[in-house]
């Protein structure tokens, strides 16, 4: 069943959302948890991925400091990876429904496979055939020739591979032998599914599990099944006799990965007791504890030779090399009930730490900062706009800092987050993005004509989404506004300030990463920031940014204003009596005061001799004055004179709209503000 795909990444009818992660510029450690390990042993190189998203290179002889380089394009979990052709290349699945073939030795993604519809949990290795199989959610198994992957190209990147199909429930485990004749898969169905690879024939079904099946394990020639099970057992099956030899019985909890040596005759369990055991496959009561970890274990990756050895990965993110010694086995029955055995090493010979993931958030009021804590206890600050953290504030408490943090100010939501990954992705989308507009002067921007502020009265406003766009998109060329002369030529030499793109007031860092997503999908383009004007990411940049984006970052369109109904009647104090009730509508920023103004003015017919009285009458004085500091005047002169109150709480003039109707009025309908003149009496 051969069928054939074509790998392009243009945009599709569905939504587009941009996000962004707000990260170190080289992330040295895996937060959230590793789930997959591959040791090449010639040399000396460990290859983790996890949860974070990202691979990471590790030289094992340099323990100081094993750190040697990371492998990013995954946008989501990476559930596995197998290392094939001698250690050239690398192979990778993951939850953002890719497959991908990466140059192990340079570092480099070389092709994305996007065949699977769903998370790719599990991929399989048929070593003498260079055959890799991959299999996730979608309940499809494909088989990848690996010499037709490593020859793919950006412009030649059809592919052909075969399918198996059967499986009723997302697949969690696979595995093929050496030769490539048998392949096995593990599911939430509890059964092991086993077919032929080279006829793509099904060939049996076990049942025994009472569990998920999430890790498996066969023989060189294809006869023998090893199975760990959400269950807690390790079956051994015989794939002649169709049925399960032996249950192992040395975890209490979930077996979540296995590895047995090349002969077959002893099988490594890990999971989430915690425990790693080797067990005797030819006697299953023979066994000896390998292990003790502090987070239950993710995989493990055997080592054979003089000194064989596990690499042990946890859900903790620390990678840990541990020593097999060859112990003599001990039978389960000697074992004393009252004491735990004890494990044949007390401690690795090699551990590669860790980082801390961030596990809460939250957004603060001002929809700008987002206060974190992470798996260490330490709370931090984090500025979304500039895609930065702020500060770090160490282990305080989380809820009074948040308590502490709190303005009397509503902004609308703009953006969401989470932190799948251990750090914060933030997502933008078309509906919510550009609701943010704030004061500019508040937030410390200064006035600009940068094309983001409209050129009216409301011209100290700006909108966090629109900036940030403008930001993300800085180093695309379609962004960069040039000097162009009638006949399409840019005129005289352009300086690096000229093509900047972006707006005038704050950067992200080049290495944040930037994606464009189908909305609760696949991921269409993941770039760095600053590789915006590369050639490749430019066409594809073409091809993927939704026109929601392009309306604000190239062609410079100003978002609309939110706005607000209310009624505005005089107070029942105020002695004024109550006219027909005007349903009244202003941008959601607007601030009392200028409520005020328009009441003093027009409602009361104040305002118009307002720029004398201040002047004290000089005429001359007041023709020097500037249109905003007359404005000022106005407005100074009406808050003396007037005041606003809804739900009879006197307002402060600085807030705006959108707060008092969050904060005051506090229930649905239109707003409703009353005014009243102050000290009427005098």
């Amino acid at each position: 069943m051969a069928s054939h795909h074509r790998q392009s990444s243009g945009t599709s009818r569905k939504k587009v959302q941009v996000s962004f992660v707000i990260r170190d510029e080289v992330e040295r450690c895996h937060r959230s948890g590793v789930n997959a390990l591959q040791f090449d042993q010639s040399l000396n190189r460990l290859y983790s991925a996890g949860r974070d998203s990202i691979i990471r290179i590790w030289n094992t002889k340099n323990t100081k400091d094993p750190y040697f380089q990371s492998m990013e394009h995954h946008t989501d979990w990476v559930n596995d990876v197998v290392l094939c052709c001698g250690g050239r290349t690398l192979i990778s699945a993951s939850s953002d429904t890719t497959v991908k073939v990466w140059n192990a030795h340079k570092g480099f993604c070389m092709s994305t496979l996007r065949t699977h519809k769903d998370y790719v949990k599990a991929l399989a290795y048929a070593k003498d055939k260079e055959q890799v199989a991959s299999a996730g959610l979608d309940r499809a198994i494909f088989l990848w020739d690996v010499n037709t992957l490593t020859a793919l190209t950006a412009s030649n990147n059809t592919v052909t591979t075969s399918s198996l199909n059967g499986n009723k429930d997302s697949i969690y485990s696979l595995a093929m032998n050496q030769p490539g004749t048998v392949i096995v898969s593990g599911s939430t169905e509890k059964v092991l599914r086993v077919w032929d690879p080279r006829t793509c024939q099904k060939l049996m079904k076990l049942k025994g599990h009472s569990d998920n099946v999430k890790a498996l394990v066969l023989n060189r020639d294809g006869t023998q099944c090893l199975s760990g099970s959400s269950d807690g057992t390790v079956r051994l099956w015989s794939l002649g006799q169709q049925r399960c030899v032996a249950t192992i019985r040395v975890h209490d909890e979930g077996v979540w990965a296995l590895q047995a040596n090349e002969n077959f005759t002893t099988v490594y369990s890990g999971g989430r007791d915690r425990r790693v055991w080797a067990t005797d496959i030819r006697n299953t009561e023979s066994r000896s504890l390998i292990c003790e970890e502090r987070a239950p274990v993710l995989k493990l990756e055997l080592v054979q030779g003089e000194q064989p050895s596990l690499w042990v990965a946890t859900t903790d993110s620390s990678i840990k090399n541990w020593p097999i010694k060859s112990k003599p086995m001990r039978m389960s029955g000697d074992y004393d009930n009252d004491h735990d055995p004890i494990p044949t090493s007390a401690t690795p010979d090699f551990t590669i730490r860790g980082g801390a993931s961030i596990r809460q958030y939250h957004v603060l009021n001002d929809k700008r900062y987002v206060l974190t804590k992470d798996t260490d206890n330490v709370v931090a600050l984090y500025d979304v706009l500039t895609a930065r953290k702020a500060e770090d504030l160490g282990q305080v408490d989380f809820e009074s800092e948040i308590k502490k943090k709190l303005k009397v100010v509503y902004i609308p939501n703009w953006f969401s987050v989470d932190l799948k990954t251990g750090m914060l992705t933030v997502h933008l989308e078309e509906t919510d993005c550009f609701a943010a507009w704030v004061s500019a002067k508040e937030v410390g921007m200064g006035q600009s004509n940068d094309g983001l502020d409209p050129k009216s009265r409301f011209n100290s406003y700006v909108n966090f989404g629109g900036l940030l766009l403008q930001a993300l998109l800085e180093h695309w060329p379609r962004t960069h506004t040039y000097d162009v002369s009638e006949n399409g030529e840019v005129n005289g030499a352009i300086t690096e300030g000229e093509k900047r793109g972006g707006n005038p007031y704050f950067s992200v860092p080049g290495h944040t990463p930037v994606i464009f997503s189908e909305l609760g999908g696949r991921t269409l383009f993941r770039l760095l920031c600053r590789d915006a004007g590369g050639d490749q990411e430019q066409m594809l940049l073409n091809e993927t940014v939704p026109s929601w984006v392009v309306d604000i970052t190239v062609d410079k369109n100003i978002p609309k204003f939110n706005k607000i109904p209310f009624f505005l009647q005089p107070h029942s104090s105020s002695g004024i009596k109550s006219l027909k009730k005007d349903r009244l509508s202003a941008n959601d920023v607007l601030q009392v005061r200028k409520v005020i103004e328009h009441v003093y003015e027009k409602v009361m017919g104040q305002g118009s001799d307002a720029g004398s009285q201040t002047a004290g009458g000089n005429n001359s004085n007041s023709q020097e004055k500037s249109e905003t500091e007359k404005e000022e005047d106005i407005a100074s002169i009406a808050e003396e004179k007037v005041e606003l109150l809804c739900n009879d709480q006197v307002l402060d003039p600085t807030m705006d709209l959108r707060t008092v109707k969050h904060f005051i009025w506090k229930q649905g309908g239109d707003l409703t503000l009353h005014y009243r003149p102050i000290n009427i009496g005098k």
